[in-house]
């Protein structure tokens, strides 16, 4: 795997003209996450709700979830699209961690 220098991997240019990713609106939207820190606010907002030995951090759930609705799909499952480009989107947690992380958040919604 890549190493991250935050939620999503740094993308790279390649011109063999295999492999390409169709959601280039999705690079944007991550590059955009990465340059305004957007992440690593949202990390610490919501680190109370992280649990100790959780993989996937709220923030990044929280943040996948944005890219998927951003790029036009509206169902939980549609994430899957983002999962299987773990190059441009990084690793993304399973449905149900989602669904966890999504009850835990609604839990406690005026905190959230």
């Amino acid at each position: 795997m890549k190493k991250t220098t935050g939620f999503y991997p740094r993308v790279r240019v390649d011109t063999s003209g295999s492999g390409a990713v169709g959601q280039a609106g999705g690079v944007l939207l991550t590059q955009t996450v990465t340059a305004t820190g957007m992440g690593r606010e949202l990390s610490g907002a919501l680190a109370r709700w992280r649990k100790p030995l959780a993989v996937h951090d709220p923030a990044k759930v929280i943040t996948d979830l944005a890219v998927m609705l951003a790029l036009g799909w509206d169902c939980l499952a549609d994430v899957a699209v983002l999962r299987a480009e773990p190059g441009v989107y990084g690793p993304v947690a399973s449905d149900p961690t989602i669904s966890r992380t999504i009850a835990a958040l609604a839990a406690d919604a005026p905190a959230a």
